[in-house]
């Protein structure tokens, strides 16, 4: 069975409450070895920590762009703090998940910013890649990356033009792709992850969230039934998506996209 790492999942969701253990089983029985886990605010913090050591998994930690609107400006510290006493930790992996967001209205777009680049300082200063959330964002996170530059990372969930695709690359990035791969609607997404160099893609599932296309229901079909829940047990069905747009075979799909994971955040390897 080819194993597999899934690069973005938010175990500590509400969604999994009330079986987290079973969900992790299901996706090591799938051949799913390792769980990256996000942070999205210094609230989930020790969240994320505790659980990447109770279920073998790695965590980074970071201040997601939705949630910077209820951050208070000593969370900057308190994530430097943070990042200084888990220095230690070999299941720290990143900082993330930060970023900027230009999708949801009414955002303070501003303070995103300072944010983000407070971050990126961060984890320079931490010697961390980043875990970077791009919703039609893309210029300006590369903007930001250029004037604070890291250690790379993961362009969570792209979904922009080949030409912003390839300068993230240039800057040390790989590009992150899950459920929307999977939607045949989704031709812009599927035509990178047939194009783009192998060296430059990994997979996620972002669970509970981005549901593959057999998981998604539209606003008609959730009046009968509820969306149907992702979870990281998905991402093998997800990577013979990756693997029939490449022409590949699922051995050599896992082979590059773990690789490829190891090289963005080189705490996997250990």
């Amino acid at each position: 069975m080819p194993v597999w790492f899934d690069t973005h999942c938010h175990l500590d969701a509400p969604e999994f409450d009330a079986d987290r253990a079973a969900v992790v089983a299901r996706a090591r029985a799938a051949g799913v070895a390792r769980l990256v886990l996000p942070a999205v605010e210094v609230a989930n913090f020790e969240t994320v920590r505790s659980l990447a050591h109770a279920h073998d998994a790695v965590y980074a930690l970071g201040i997601h762009p939705l949630y910077v609107e209820r951050a208070a400006e000593s969370d900057l510290e308190r994530l430097r703090e943070s990042l200084q006493s888990c220095r230690g930790d070999l299941r720290l992996v990143a900082v993330g998940e930060i970023g900027l967001d230009h999708f949801v209205s009414g955002l303070d777009h501003s303070r995103q910013e300072r944010f983000f680049l407070a971050q990126l300082a961060l984890a320079r200063e931490a010697g961390l890649p980043v875990i970077l959330h791009v919703r039609r964002s893309a210029d300006s996170l590369l903007k930001g990356l250029r004037r604070v530059a890291v250690r790379g990372g993961i362009a969570h969930a792209f979904n922009g033009s080949e030409v912003q695709a390839n300068h993230f690359v240039a800057l040390g990035f790989k590009l992150g792709f899950g459920g929307a791969m999977t939607h045949e609607r989704a031709l812009q997404i599927r035509r990178l992850a047939s194009t783009l160099p192998e060296q430059s893609l990994v997979l996620e599932t972002d669970a509970p969230d981005i549901p593959p296309q057999w998981l998604y229901r539209n606003a008609t079909q959730r009046l009968d039934a509820p969306q149907a829940r992702n979870e990281p047990a998905e991402l093998p069905r997800i990577a013979e998506t990756l693997a029939a747009l490449r022409g590949w075979s699922l051995p050599h799909t896992a082979e590059v996209t773990c690789a490829n994971a190891r090289d963005a955040l080189p705490g996997l390897a250990a």
